[in-house]
C-alpha cells in the first residue's frame, strides 16, 4: 500500500542547518519541478537579489556568507518538503538543526515561507554583524563526553576570551563556539585529553554562543513583528529539545535559540520517544540522517535533496 491519506509509517522530518550547503544545491529540483522553481523565484522576490545564481554557481565564499547560506538552506529544504507532500508523504513530527528550526516551523505551518525567507536572511546578517569576521569561530570535538568538553571550556573561558558548547550533536560529537583563540585552545586541550578529532568549522561567526547577544536582540524585534500560527504537528525545539505546538512558543524558541546550544542529542532521543519509524532529512546534505542512524539503528533514515534521492526515498516509503 502506498503512503497516502492513511499513511501507516510514523515519519519525522528533520531539517539541516549551516555547514550543509554546497554549490549546486536545489538545482535538480529547480530544473525538473515547476513548483520548486516557483518557490525559489518567490524567495528571490522577497530577498531582492539573485540567490539562485549564488546557489548554483557560487563562488563558495559568497554562498558561505551566513546571510546567503541561511535562506539557501531554508529554500532547498522547503522545495524538498513541497515535493514530498505532493507525493503523499507527510510527517507527524519535525525538528530542525539551528537554522533548520525555521524550515521545520514552515513545514508545520507556524510561519509563512515568505516570512521565513525574510527572517533567516536578517538572522544571518545580524549574526554576522554581531561579531566581526575572523574574531569568532567554531570547532567540532569528536570522541569526548560533553561534560568533559564543558569542563575544558570553563577552564579557558573568560569575558574577553569566551568559549562554550554550541551544538550537542551526539554522545560523541560536540561543537564549541566563541572567540577564535579560546576555541583553538579548547580544541588543543581536547586532543590532549583524548579526543579523536578537533575540526575547525567553515562558518563565518560563532553561532549559539553568548557572543551572539546583539543578534538575538535585533532578531527578537523582527520576530515580534511577524505573524506566527499554532503548529499543525509538533516541532521539537533546539533550546529545550521539547515538542512545541503553539505559535507563541515557536517565536520564543527562535529568539532564545540564537545564544543557546542546539540540543540535538536530546532531540534525537525525543524522536525515538515518539515511536517514530522513519526519519527523512529534507534539503542539503546527510548530516542529520547520519547522526540519527548512529543514534538509533532501529529507525530507517532517508534523505531528499535531489531527484535521485527523492525517488529512492519514495520507493522505500511506499
Amino acid at each position: 500500500m502506498g503512503i497516502g491519506g492513511d499513511q501507516m509509517v510514523k515519519i519525522a522530518f528533520v531539517f539541516p542547518g549551516q555547514g550543509s550547503q554546497f554549490i549546486g544545491m536545489g538545482k535538480d529540483f529547480y530544473d525538473h519541478v515547476p513548483d520548486a522553481k516557483e518557490l525559489f523565484d518567490e524567495a528571490v522576490d522577497v530577498l531582492g537579489y539573485d540567490l539562485v545564481n549564488i546557489c548554483f554557481n557560487g563562488p563558495d565564499e559568497t554562498l558561505r556568507l551566513t546571510e546567503n547560506t541561511q535562506p539557501a538552506l531554508l529554500i532547498h529544504s522547503t522545495m524538498a518538503l513541497k515535493i514530498l507532500r505532493e507525493n503523499g508523504i507527510n510527517s507527524v513530527l519535525a525538528a530542525g538543526h539551528s537554522l533548520g528550526e525555521f524550515s521545520a516551523l514552515v513545514a508545520a505551518g507556524a510561519l509563512k515561507f515568505r516570512d521565513a525567507v525574510r527572517l533567516v536572511r536578517l538572522r544571518g546578517q545580524f549574526m554576522q554583524e554581531a561579531v566581526p569576521v575572523g574574531v569568532g569561530s567554531m570547532a567540532a570535538i569528536i570522541g569526548l563526553p560533553v561534560e568533559l568538553i564543558q569542563e575544558l571550556c570553563d577552564k579557558v573561558s573568560s569575558e574577553t576570551n569566551l568559549v562554550q558548547s554550541a551544538n550537542l550533536n551526539s554522545p560523541v560529537q560536540t561543537v564549541i563556539a566563541g572567540h577564535k583563540q579560546a576555541v583553538e585552545m579548547v580544541s588543543e586541550n581536547a586532543l590532549s585529553a583524548g579526543a579523536k578529532k578537533a575540526v575547525m568549522l567553515p562558518v563565518s561567526a560563532p553561532f549559539h554562543s553568548a557572543l551572539m547577544k546583539p543578534a538575538e536582540i535585533r532578531l527578537q524585534k523582527e520576530l515580534e513583528d511577524t505573524e506566527f500560527h499554532d503548529l499543525s504537528f509538533p516541532v521539537i525545539n533546539n533550546i529545550e529539545a521539547k515538542p512545541i505546538t503553539k505559535g507563541s512558543e515557536a517565536r520564543e524558541s527562535l529568539v532564545k535559540q540564537v545564544c543557546s546550544p542546539v540540543r540535538w542529542c536530546e532531540t534525537m532521543q525525543s524522536i525515538v520517544d515518539h515511536e517514530i519509524e522513519a526519519v527523512v532529512e529534507l534539503g542539503s546534505g546527510k548530516v542529520l540522517s547520519g547522526l540519527m542512524r548512529r543514534f538509533d539503528k532501529s529507525i530507517n533514515c532517508y534523505q531528499v535533496g535531489d531527484m535521485e534521492t527523492l525517488s529512492q526515498t519514495l520507493a522505500a516509503l511506499k
